[in-house]
């Protein structure tokens, strides 16, 4: 099956590399066939049976906006044409909507690319099904990018909603400088963890981390210093519905656990504060990795966020991991938080 996936343009590595690390986890065949500035069209191995599957593992993304099959490919000059040879017939059953977007400086109105596009099918199916822009049973996106166009049903879309809802201040417990959903959700999946994995946050906080692990299927365990984060992100995960975790007051130097842990995602705090019991946070981090050697697999990930200014080569020395992905973002004039991806050394 050819589907084509819109990425966020919010940032320029992230989308992809999350998106590889959850084919990966999830074991999905695929080969890259194009790819352009926020826009990637994969040919995945899959039948319309296990259809299913693979999507259950495609939703867990945060960075993507939508994912549809591919059914007509084209330069944007012979799209017209395609659409007329189209079996609109064959594959029209239910109401539908038509929408177009645009990547780059196509000289093109969509709107009205969209109606001709609309009656077009209509004159093909003999208007048995109508338009249906609020509910459409099929959702038919048009992408073009450069001089080319991708068009298709649309399978999968992202909900928007969910990482609103649960930004940090609008959850029950609420502590200054949580990470978005939509970042948590994304550290997570660069882990490769897969469906029903544990995972281990060291420095849960607010429990963000823990919350878009837990969503997307994992088991949970959360450790703090500080027992008001303990009862903060218990009380998070509550009102977010997860209920397959473990949630206690522990410094990750003296955390012991009964079974290794498949993933760890963590934002460990920065600066000297009560947070950190007056630690200061680079020691912290070197002291923090030489305690997780012994709590993840040999074969689990660690993803870990960081300020600019904190030395990671530093860190890492003397322990047992070293990077295989780092990403910046820019989070605002004097901060920019580095995403870094873990591996043990074989």
């Amino acid at each position: 099956m050819e589907i084509a996936i819109i990425l966020s343009l919010e940032h320029q590595n992230l989308p992809e590399a999350e998106l590889k690390a959850v084919l990966k986890a999830e074991n999905i065949p695929y080969i890259f066939k194009k790819k352009f500035d926020g826009f990637l069209v994969l040919d995945i191995e899959t039948s319309e049976e296990s259809w299913d599957l693979i999507e259950k593992s495609l939703r867990r993304l945060s960075m993507v906006h939508e994912i549809f099959r591919v059914n007509i490919n084209t330069h944007k000059d012979n799209l017209l044409d395609k659409i007329n040879q189209y079996p609109w017939k064959e594959n029209i059953k239910g109401e539908y909507a038509v929408r177009v977007k645009k990547r780059g400086p196509a000289n093109i109105n969509t709107l009205e690319l969209e109606r001709s596009i609309g009656a077009i099918i209509k004159d093909k199916t003999d208007g048995e099904f109508k338009v249906n822009l609020e509910d459409p049973q099929i959702f038919l996106r048009t992408v073009l990018i450069d001089d080319e166009v991708f068009m298709g049903p649309r399978l999968i879309k992202i909900p928007k909603e969910h990482f609103f809802k649960l930004k940090p201040h609008k959850r029950p417990f609420f502590y200054p400088g949580s990470m978005s959903p939509k970042l948590a959700r994304c550290m997570v999946n660069l882990t490769g963890i897969k469906n029903g994995g544990c995972l281990l946050d060291p420095f849960c906080g607010t429990g963000g981390i823990l919350i878009e692990a837990g969503i997307i299927g994992s088991r949970v365990i959360g450790t703090d210093v500080d027992p008001k984060m303990v009862k903060g992100t218990i009380e998070n995960l509550r009102y977010c519905g997860i209920s397959d975790y473990e949630v206690f007051e522990e410094d990750v130097r003296k955390l012991k656990l009964p079974n290794k842990v498949d993933a760890v995602t963590t934002d460990p705090p920065y600066g000297i504060s009560a947070s950190t019991k007056g630690e200061e946070s680079q020691r912290l981090c070197e002291d923090a990795l030489l305690s997780l050697e012994n709590l993840i697999k040999d074969d689990g990930r660690i993803c870990m966020a960081t300020p600019h200014y904190m030395d990671m080569d530093r860190i890492l020395h003397g322990t047992k991991f070293k990077i295989t992905e780092q990403y910046h973002i820019r989070m605002h004039k004097s901060l920019t938080r580095v995403i870094s991806v873990l591996e043990k050394i074989k």
